[in-house]
């Protein structure tokens, strides 16, 4: 008996062997005009926090860069791995370099996972541009040719802050009870801060070292009582700030308080009526500058609420990326650090551009001191501070609050 043959079948697995044949080479060639970038940063832990702000400025970044058409026509694709701690960044840097062929990693908030991550990316000799690590010794001891940092070292911060101490007349003569964060940003911080004070007259009366899961301030609280300092210096990290900020004012304590480390999403959420004293900021919402407007218009339309510091950075530095990968028409890594090591300028939302300095790969940029509002003046959740004018001024080098060659080790192989 013969068996009818179904044309139609036939016809449609002829179809789909035909779009087959067709279809993989054009994902195959869609794949490959993509450039990938890897996202490194904390989405959990203490840091956690700042981690979804800098993720929800890479991506708004990527898409506004893909929808004006890409670099060079090619569409980026953002890859983003939470880096959880030194070891756990250290390998999934790997992964993304060896097996998804990123053109470069873009991240990190600790310094502790910047130093693994730049290890990695050194040996295989992939751009990495620092978002959110301060430790200057990232740009000291530590420096790597192929690691650039838009984020501030923790000298620009001190500096920044400095001055407005030094104005308030809390430095010289006067003691200081520091709080530090017992990793390697706050050991770096305090080793800066303590440089700062030995240098214009200044002492400590006490300085303790945190650890990150400190959540209960309450014991330090009463040392500081005791020790009536002229200062209270907050050098801690992540959510320590929130939850010192909040119990200091439970407290009732009335000694001045000021911070080297700072992050403006960290002062949100302690609350109306807690945040109070005065903090370094690389960047804030506020801001009086076109781009810096339509940067927070754009960024809490997409996101209920306006963009902090840590969203600045990384958005800036996906943008600058995309933008050195167009003027060198290029994304090998080498030519894009010869690009940033010729003085490149970039648009950064301030006053001035800025670019990365030759020596240590640092960006050289304004910064800010910002002070808290009285309670009675703040008028909703996010605008709870008033700013100073940029600093450096206009009419100083923006390496003035910068390392100084005598204080910066850096040896760039």
């Amino acid at each position: 008996m013969s068996v009818p043959i179904d044309t139609r079948r036939r016809t449609v697995v002829a179809g789909a062997a035909a779009a087959v044949a067709v279809g993989f080479p054009a994902l195959i060639r869609a794949q490959s005009d993509l450039i990938r970038i890897g996202h490194l940063t904390p989405r959990t832990g203490f840091l956690g926090p700042l981690g979804e702000f800098a993720v929800q400025a890479a991506d708004m970044a990527v898409a506004e860069i893909n929808a004006a058409g890409g670099v060079n026509g090619r569409k980026i694709e953002l890859l983003k791995e939470d880096s959880v701690n030194p070891q756990t960044a250290s390998t999934k840097a790997e992964r993304m370099i060896e097996r998804d062929k990123v053109a470069c990693i873009i991240g990190e908030i600790s310094s502790a996972s910047a130093l693994t991550i730049s290890q990695v990316a050194e040996r295989t000799r992939t751009l990495f541009i620092n978002t959110g690590a301060n430790s200057d010794e990232l740009r000291g001891k530590g420096c790597k040719k192929f690691m650039f940092h838009i984020e501030s070292q923790n000298s620009m911060y001190v500096k920044t802050c400095g001055r407005s101490l030094m104005a308030q007349g809390l430095v010289k003569g006067k003691k200081w009870f520091s709080l530090t964060a017992d990793y390697a940003f706050g050991h770096d911080l305090l080793r800066v801060a303590k440089r700062f004070m030995s240098g214009n007259g200044g002492d400590f009366a006490a300085d303790k070292l945190v650890p990150t899961d400190t959540t209960d301030f309450s014991p330090l609280l009463l040392e500081i009582r005791n020790a009536r300092p002229d200062l209270v210096i907050s050098n801690l990290a992540g959510n320590q700030v929130t939850n010192f900020l909040k119990q200091y004012s439970e407290f009732g304590l009335a000694f001045p308080v000021a911070g080297f480390g700072f992050d403006t999403a960290l002062a949100w959420a302690a609350g109306k009526g807690n945040f109070l004293g005065t903090w370094p900021v690389v960047w804030h919402h506020l801001i009086d500058t076109p781009a810096t407007k339509a940067f927070v218009a754009e960024f809490s339309k997409r996101y209920g609420r306006p963009p902090e510091n840590q969203a600045w950075g990384d958005y800036n530095a996906v943008k600058l990326t995309a933008q050195a990968m167009m003027e060198t028409k290029s994304t090998d890594s080498l030519k894009l650090v010869e690009h940033f090591e010729k003085g490149a300028k970039f648009g950064l939302m301030k006053t001035r551009d800025g670019y990365f300095r030759k020596a240590d790969h640092q960006m050289m940029h304004e910064m800010y001191t910002v002070q808290a509002l009285p309670a009675a003046q703040v008028r909703n959740a996010w605008d709870i501070f008033s700013s100073s004018a940029p600093v450096p001024g206009a009419g100083e080098s923006l390496e003035a609050i910068a390392s100084t060659a005598e204080e910066n080790e850096c040896r760039m192989a």
